[in-house]
């Protein structure tokens, strides 16, 4: 399969001759695959470290995306694939687990794309994580990503900018090396998150913070986090590194606010099990 750093260089190839937004523009049907083989102890420990994960006990639970990632970006930079993978943004996440994942897990992979949706600022595509043990999926996630276009019309209406903050539990101040040193854990290592430079070609006056560390660092920060059966987040505005994020919650609901506690960054809610159901080993 190939490396994500291969990925994102075939991705900036072939963007170029595709056209987002095009009529009757089509989904290919694979479906990348990784059969199931031990989590490799190294990177999760690295992963744990720099999202605040406690270094032992159950998966993440957003540590399967992480592994399934390089087959999205197989998947999203293959010839079929109808939007150009350069300029794509991570606008939301689920994520389900369907019960709590232990680092001795061998986990099956699959990823797909389920469907295209005009969006007020382009086309969004949903792209299904799979994790299956034995056959049986124990784990998944959707998330949309978006292609930026010009339209004329569009389905998804603009998120309220009237968010009642939540109450704050802590602030961070996040380094200009964090997308560095999370790429390394995660092996997402897009340009944008690793230099201003590479950052500027895409826009972005600075390094931005990847969506996936704040979500799982936001989880990380919850009181017996292995509890958490489902995620919705949604990445309302880009966290440029350095900087200082505050961290806001009132136990099912959390966000992600800057420094100043005006701009919000990330909104997100969680279901959790009892620690009676997590024993049994049910959702």
């Amino acid at each position: 399969m190939p490396s994500l750093t291969l990925s994102l260089a075939r991705g900036a190839l072939t963007s170029p001759f595709k056209r987002a937004g095009r009529p009757g523009a089509t989904l290919p049907a694979d479906r990348p695959r990784l059969p199931a083989a031990p989590i490799a102890p190294g990177p999760l420990a690295a992963y744990r470290r720099i999202c605040g994960f406690a270094g032992t006990g159950p998966l993440p639970v957003t540590y399967p995306h992480v592994l399934g990632f390089p087959l999205a970006m197989r998947l999203m930079t293959g010839r079929r694939f109808p939007l150009p993978v350069t300029g794509l943004v991570h606008t939301w996440i689920e994520i389900t687990a369907h019960r709590a994942l232990n680092p001795t897990d061998s986990l099956e992979l699959t990823v797909y794309a389920d469907e295209l949706t005009p969006h007020r600022r382009g086309t969004e595509v949903t792209v299904v994580t799979e994790a299956r043990l034995a056959g049986e999926v124990v784990w998944e996630s959707r998330s949309g990503y978006l292609s930026r276009h010009a339209t004329r019309t569009g389905t998804t209406p603009a998120p309220s900018g009237d968010t009642p903050p939540l109450p704050a539990v802590a602030e961070w101040r996040l380094p200009a090396g964090l997308g560095r040193r999370y790429g390394a854990a995660s092996g997402d290592r897009n340009p944008i998150h690793l230099y201003p430079l590479t950052a500027r070609l895409f826009g972005f006056p600075r390094a931005i913070a990847h969506g996936m560390w704040t979500v799982a660092r936001c989880l990380a920060e919850t009181p017996q986090p292995h509890l958490i059966r489902t995620v919705r987040a949604d990445f309302r505005a880009p966290v440029l590194l350095p900087g200082t994020v505050t961290y806001a919650s009132d136990g099912a609901a959390f966000q992600l606010r800057g420094g100043d506690g005006d701009r919000i960054h990330l909104t997100g809610t969680t279901v959790r099990t009892s620690p009676e159901a997590a024993r049994d080993g049910r959702s």
